[in-house]
């Protein structure tokens, strides 16, 4: 079977038209193309009034070598790669060792779970939320009445908090094992619909990805994992080894509690502040990474699909349209725009009580009157959070508490309009924009609650962004604030065999450990992880 990229076709054209491309584009009969299938869908929007779907396709031809041979410089055409995923070690038959734990249920925690199931191993899953259905309550408990539970909220719980995002599942790491693949087929086999398969830009929305997460944790029990909710690790348990590094032996749990174990993946998310405050008492190697602060800007999603789409916004084909925006500023900072969630919500994101934090959010259908995105500013230690590794946390705390002061105090966010923001001047009224973060939205001045050099950057990148997406600055867009878990604030530091730096047998993964930004890489990372903890239980290279 060969690989054929870059088809382009018509956005209405009919099913036959396929196979008569294919043929065209290789040069070959009709007859002679046995079968196809989609492997990856995208569109290209150049233009607007002339888009085209762009296909990757797997072919079964009746002379595959013949052509591979005629278009031997044809980039676009390469055998098909096997995507399989093969296990690189398995538990001994009958094994009944100490078992790996994994701290942590979001996508990264979740698949190095369900990996080091498949691989015979149990492993025993920590949470210090709760599951998926209750946390999912008292999420609504904040959005709804403005009561926080600190452990079980967006960012903790079951799924993480990829469950509460728009469920986009790509990612531009490289990816030359497929793992990709693996986690979209483990997501199909949980419920998810089909075409996140081949579509270029996937996604699945909360609602799904409850669901999903549930499946998936059946999945793992069966296969003799073990959760344990509401359940927090407050220490590890520690030996000097003669060369000085330290190796694990042990976590202490939040009840008092003991747990024995000698190989554990910490997937604990951007957001475990008190976890990583420990790992620094330890002396566990951490070190400070960039991330970036911002707010969440909001436009009526037909503005942004008659901006990318033109006459074809609407169209089943495209569904609500996305965009991607960046620019480099005079005063030297990047502002570009994260996470973006067509047809979606704002949300409070935050885990602390008295402070304030918004995400996006977007179900499957992506049928909600606004788009979303962050629109942040890249920042870094060096420039701005010197202090060492914990330094962006308390940088983070900082803007996140000046927030909740100008939203009201009362988990309300502080919001301005675009047209307020330009000229300086605080906000008192909506105009044709309504924001649709709950439990509320104080129109201010965010100036108050966002560095100055924030500020500055937002009123040069505004106007460029609206002379590429038409109303983009519009005066009645809603900017809400504080944008601050775009990622960890910190890393910590894994050497090639996934191991802490100075701490053996401990595995930091996934987005909290700051090697994934995003449901993909972050799951992605969470099987490697996991491989690499089989690896060390079985010794195999």
């Amino acid at each position: 079977m060969l690989r054929l990229s870059g088809l382009t076709l018509p956005l209405d054209h009919l099913p036959e038209a396929m196979p008569e491309a294919i043929a065209k584009r290789l040069g070959i009969e009709p007859a002679e193309l046995k079968g196809f299938s989609v492997y990856r869908r995208g569109n290209d929007a150049r233009r607007r009034n002339a888009i085209q779907l762009v296909y990757t396709v797997d072919v079964e031809l009746t002379d595959e070598a013949a052509v591979l041979a005629r278009l031997a410089g044809d980039k676009d055409l390469r055998p098909t790669p096997d995507m399989t995923y093969k296990f690189p070690a398995m538990a001994p038959q009958g094994w009944s060792g100490l078992r790996p734990v994994v701290i942590g249920a979001g996508p990264c925690g979740l698949f190095a779970g369900l990996i080091l199931a498949q691989m015979g191993f149990r492993p025993i899953i920590l949470d210090r939320g709760k599951v998926v259905r209750q946390r999912t309550k008292d999420t609504w408990g904040l959005w709804r009445r403005g009561e926080l539970n600190p452990d079980s909220n967006v960012q903790f719980g079951e799924g993480g908090a990829g469950t509460f995002s728009d469920g986009k599942l790509y990612c531009r790491v490289k990816d030359p094992r497929f793992l990709g693949r693996k986690v979209l087929e483990e997501f199909v086999r949980a419920g998810a619909p089909d075409d996140i398969l081949w579509e270029a830009h996937p996604h699945i929305g909360t609602f799904r990805l409850v669901t999903m997460v549930e499946s998936m944790r059946a999945t793992i029990e069966e296969l003799g994992g073990e959760y344990r909710w509401e359940t927090r690790v407050d220490d590890l348990e520690l030996e000097r080894l003669p060369d000085g590094r330290q190796k694990l032996r042990g976590l202490h749990l939040h009840d008092g509690s003991f747990l024995e174990a000698e190989h554990v993946v910490l997937a604990v998310g951007h957001s475990a502040r008190p976890t990583f405050e420990m790992l620094h008492r330890r002396g566990v190697h951490l070190e400070a990474k960039p991330f970036s602060i911002g707010v969440r800007i909001e436009h009526p999603q037909s503005w942004i699909d008659r901006a990318r789409f033109g006459k074809c916004a609407g169209h089943p084909d495209l569904g609500a349209a996305a965009y991607s925006l960046a620019h480099h500023c005079a005063n030297g900072r990047t502002v570009y725009s994260f996470c973006m969630c067509p047809g979606g919500r704002v949300v409070a994101a935050t885990s602390e009580e008295g402070r304030v934090v918004t995400n996006g959010m977007s179900q499957y259908s992506r049928a909600e009157f606004n788009a979303n995105s962050g629109l942040v500013v890249a920042i870094d230690p060096a420039r701005d959070y010197p202090g060492g590794p914990l330094a962006g946390i308390e940088l983070q705390r900082h803007w996140e508490d000046l927030a909740f002061i100008a939203g009201g105090s009362n988990y309300h966010a502080p919001g301005q309009k675009v047209g307020d923001l330009l000229a300086g001047r605080a906000s008192t009224e909506l105009g044709e924009v309504i924001p649709s973060y709950k439990p509320g939205v104080k129109m201010t001045d965010l100036s108050a609650c966002l560095p100055g050099f924030v500020i500055e950057a937002f009123r040069e990148a505004l106007p460029v962004f609206g002379r590429q997406i038409a109303n983009y600055d519009h005066p009645d867009a809603v900017m809400t604030g504080v944008e601050t878990r775009t990622s960890s604030p910190l890393r910590i530091t894994r050497g090639a065999d996934f191991q802490s730096l100075n701490v053996e047998r401990l595995f930091p993964a996934g987005e909290g450990a700051g090697y994934a930004g995003g449901i993909l890489s972050a799951a992605i990372d969470g099987i490697k992880t996991a491989e690499a903890v089989a690896r060390s239980m079985t010794s195999v290279a």
